[in-house]
């Protein structure tokens, strides 16, 4: 992968992500769900990337619908949010996120705030216009420092988010690795933006609860995250993650299942890619 010494490349997670993303793409039968190299491009890869042990095509299958399944759910809510007059979307650890470079019709109708680690940014931005895409002033990128305890909303402030107006918010991957103490304080943070904002945030529910296929993959992910130093903290069922929306202050909240994204995006499909049932899944909350 591309790097230098002065700038950080992706964390392993991200990068996976996105090659996960591409691997739907170029392995899976059409029609894809989400249509996305870009992640591929950024991180330029040696030619037997797909021979890797986390790119096994059998055992990454179920995950990679999961993958592309949520990300084509939120792009579809701000794409019609959008539509309805919404300005600001704000992606927190926005990693290889690129729906700036794939819908530069709809993200140039916005102003895209990616929030992420300065060095991640920089190697992003760096590779962005290596390969001809640029950062555009409609993409801003925000450094925020998580683990130092850094405001995400005192950064998105300075570059330029206008807080009376309302925005999407989204937050994929992470509520695993907070405390549910944690979670609450960013449930509580989003709420308290201008009315009609969104929160788009997946979770994963407790691992006993998965489909049995997946289960066993499950688990040596979250030994594998205990290993690596950053444990899998928080599992919620969705009554649960209902009831701390409601809490924080969410005037609607609603719980999008598997089953639900499945029916959306993978119906009539013959070769019968779908995400797996009860394993990350998504809140929708409106402020």
């Amino acid at each position: 992968m591309s790097n230098d010494n002065t700038d950080n490349v992706p964390d392993s997670t991200a990068a996976r992500v996105a090659l996960w993303r591409a691997l739907h793409a170029t392995i899976d039968a059409p029609p894809h769900v989400l249509d996305d190299t870009i992640g591929l491009q950024l991180l330029a890869p040696p030619p037997n990337w797909q021979q890797r042990g986390d790119m096994d095509l059998a055992f990454t299958r179920p995950f990679r619908a999961s993958i592309v399944a949520r990300a084509r759910f939120i792009e579809d809510l701000v794409i019609e949010r959008a539509a309805q007059g919404l300005t600001q979307y704000v992606i927190l650890g926005a990693g290889l996120d690129s729906f700036a470079q794939r819908r530069p019709d709809i993200a140039s109708q916005l102003t895209i705030f990616e929030v992420d680690q300065a060095g991640t940014q920089r190697w992003k931005r760096r590779r962005l216009n290596e390969l001809g895409f640029g950062t555009p002033d409609w993409l801003r990128f925000v450094p925020v420092d998580f683990e130092a305890g850094d405001s995400w909303r005192h950064a998105l402030a300075a570059a330029g988010f206008d807080a009376s107006k309302p925005a999407v918010v989204v937050s994929t991957g992470v509520s695993m690795y907070l405390t549910e103490e944690a979670n609450r304080v960013a449930l509580r943070e989003v709420a308290t933006l201008a009315p009609g904002s969104a929160l788009a945030m997946t979770f994963l529910l407790p691992l006993e609860l998965a489909d049995p296929e997946v289960r066993p993959s499950l688990e040596m992910a979250a030994r594998g995250a205990q290993a690596s130093g950053t444990p899998f903290i928080s599992f919620f069922t969705p009554a649960r993650i209902l009831e701390l929306a409601k809490e924080a202050g969410f005037t609607d909240a609603r719980h999008v299942s598997a089953d639900d994204l499945t029916q959306r995006y993978f119906a009539g499909r013959r070769d019968g890619l779908r995400p797996p049932s009860n394993a990350e899944e998504l809140l929708i909350a409106t402020v």
